[in-house]
């Protein structure tokens, strides 16, 4: 296809999605109006209602849709309660064309009005060209602009330039259960002709530059308990001639970042990659407005005074946060109580290269070194009750390449190459299982407000993202 031919193709395809735009909203209004909340038990019904929608809507489209049973889980409460389907669905299989999965979700965080929302949380309703609406930008949007611009191939009798294949689930937001174990199974059948895995459930960095995401850090996560004996003991009676637990804790936890952030932890940046030029550069036109980041933080001041050294160190250094005491009081007033037990919880955001059974061993290792030189009688355990894998992308493969050609057809401009300092397992999930090249494509700004208040999508992201979508097909067509 020439590229006069492609010019006036893509002029098709966009008239068509500007002229539909408010059916397309539409189609979001009803989406957003079904309260798909994974997280609460009593609306499971709602999230099995909203797979069925998300099915419906692709078999419209003539692609062959499977609602994979995951059978049930068990609540803490000892019920069982039915786990939603995952929708496989599949359209074109031209041996000519290379296969894209993309994967989104569609239940939602708990939203009510009472929060703090200025409209109904399930009642899309646009307000000086904000879509505002729980699930407008996290899923349902993404996942309908991805549906949107398939749709204006088949509305336009067009060649599809790609055979699809959709993976929708509907308990992302409760940690995707049961989704690894069917990707396993599927591997060699329904994924096995699959060429690139499309993910767009995350945001820009900026309000206003698009950008493609190629990375996220890991998360381990640690408890550190110290006990003394069976009871609490009264601070009178015991204060001054025991060693206190929660004083052998905080000393734990006092050793284990500096007030500089840096971890104490000996070796812990032993596996850190080292920072390639051609790494610093890509950070060099990232739009980020540290003063901006600052008062959405409600931050007085961060570690770091540039661009650079601040997204360095939220996206390719580890970091430890400590996130809290368990077994000390906390209440209103005082309470001159010595607790038998504490725990404390910390995280560590690790990055690609970091181990983690290596990590673990590590802060194993520091921590019964640090404990011993108290000479405290108290009991020491660690453990490491949660550990996720960070992920990273070629950035000079073909997805991102069709990708970024895409975004400068439709928005004007290359996209900032970005990572994110948060865990994306699913990412992680998809690359690790299929071996396939993995690519994170929000369309989503960075004010949307992802499981806050007030989540929305704008009229604009929610229409260009269809449009870049749509390009984004006849991109990797060209690259195959």
């Amino acid at each position: 296809m020439s590229s006069s031919s492609s010019s006036v193709l893509e002029m098709e395809i966009f008239q068509y999605i500007d002229t539909h735009q408010s059916d397309f909203i539409k189609d979001l209004k009803e989406w957003v109006a079904v309260e798909s909340d994974s997280v609460q038990p009593d609306l499971r019904k709602e999230v099995i209602r909203m797979m069925a929608l998300a099915a419906d809507r692709l078999s419209a489209l003539g692609a062959a849709v499977n609602l994979v049973n995951l059978g049930s889980h068990q609540l803490p409460d000892g019920r069982d309660l039915p786990l939603p389907p995952v929708i496989l669905g599949e359209l074109g299989k031209d041996p000519q064309n290379p296969t894209v999965c993309f994967y989104g979700h569609v239940d939602v965080q708990p939203a009510k009005k009472e929060d703090g929302w200025k409209t109904d949380p399930y009642v899309l309703t646009e307000i000086n060209g904000n879509l505002y609406g729980r699930g407008a930008t996290d899923n349902k949007g993404p996942v309908l602009a991805w549906i949107n611009a398939v749709e204006t191939f088949r509305a336009l009798k067009l060649a599809m330039p790609v055979n699809f294949k959709f993976v929708i689930e509907g308990m992302e937001e409760a940690g995707s259960l049961g989704l690894e174990k069917l990707l396993e199974e599927e591997k060699q059948c329904f994924f096995s002709d699959v060429d690139y895995i499309v993910i767009s459930d995350n945001l820009w960095l900026s309000n206003r530059k698009p950008a493609l995401t190629y990375g996220s850090r890991g998360n381990a996560c640690f408890c550190v308990e110290v006990e003394c004996g069976s009871k609490d003991l009264h601070s009178g009676t015991f204060g001054g001639i025991i060693h206190e637990p929660l004083t052998d804790l905080i000393a734990l936890l006092d050793s284990l970042v500096d007030p500089t952030g840096r971890i104490q932890i000996p070796g812990i940046y032993d596996s850190v990659a080292a920072l390639t030029e051609e790494e610093r550069k890509l950070y060099e036109s990232i739009e980020f407005d540290l003063e901006e980041h600052k008062n959405n933080g409600g931050v007085k001041k961060f570690l770091y005074g540039t661009k650079e050294e601040i997204l360095l160190h939220l996206w390719r250094y580890p970091s430890l946060s400590i996130h809290g005491i368990e077994g000390a009081f906390h209440e209103p007033g005082i309470k001159t109580v010595i607790p038998a037990k504490v725990i404390g919880k910390f995280s560590i955001r690790q990055v690609p290269h970091m181990d983690l059974s290596v990590v673990k061993q590590q802060v194993v290792e520091h921590l019964e070194g640090v404990f011993s030189k108290r000479n405290s009688p108290n009991k020491l355990k660690v453990s490491m009750p949660l550990g996720a894998k960070p992920w990273l992308a070629d950035v000079n493969g073909p997805l991102y390449k069709a990708a970024r050609r895409a975004i400068k057809r439709v928005f004007g401009e290359d996209p900032d190459f970005i990572r994110d300092g948060s865990t994306v397992p699913v990412a992680r999930m998809f690359q690790t299982i299929m071996q396939k090249s993995v690519m994170m494509f929000p369309i989503g700004a960075a004010d949307d407000g992802e499981h806050s208040q007030n989540e929305k999508i704008s009229r604009h992201n929610y229409i260009e993202g269809t449009k870049v979508f749509a390009a984004f097909f006849l991109e990797i067509s060209k690259l195959h």
